[in-house]
């Protein structure tokens, strides 16, 4: 069983920077690809960023350009550094680790489908608030 310890949130004003940062407990095969997904009140869980352990790259639409996902000292440690934060991220970030995703994608990210994947195979965090105000 993994499990994925998450640090970091907040709060933070309108054009600030966040870090969260994520850690497995163990070691994660090759097959797995970390991210981060954030759920609004009363929304289904969205697909943020995501990298595979090639260091391959893959953000939803709304943070390119603002976040940066990448490993930290081991491909069991994913951080998101978040720049020129907007009052429309407030939202409960979590971790996941996907055993089946492989190889990460802007459609593979944002595609429901993948949420269900690590609903059934994966696994999550227990979620980090960060709230930004304007």
């Amino acid at each position: 069983q993994v499990q994925l310890k998450e640090s970091g949130g907040g709060s933070a004003q309108s054009g600030g920077s966040l870090r969260l940062s994520c850690a497995a407990s163990t070691y994660l095969y090759d097959s797995f690809c970390m991210g981060w997904y954030r759920q609004f009140p009363g929304k289904e869980r969205e697909g943020v960023a995501a990298i595979d352990k090639d260091e391959v790259t893959a953000y939803a639409d709304s943070v390119k350009g603002r976040f940066t996902i990448s490993h930290d000292n081991s491909k069991n440690t994913v951080s998101l550094v978040m720049n020129n934060l907007k009052p429309e991220d407030t939202a409960m970030y979590y971790c996941a680790a996907d055993p089946y995703c492989i190889v990460v994608s802007h459609a593979t990210l944002t595609n429901p489908s993948s949420i269900r994947r690590i609903d059934d195979h994966g696994f999550w965090g227990r979620g980090t608030q960060v709230t930004v105000s304007s």
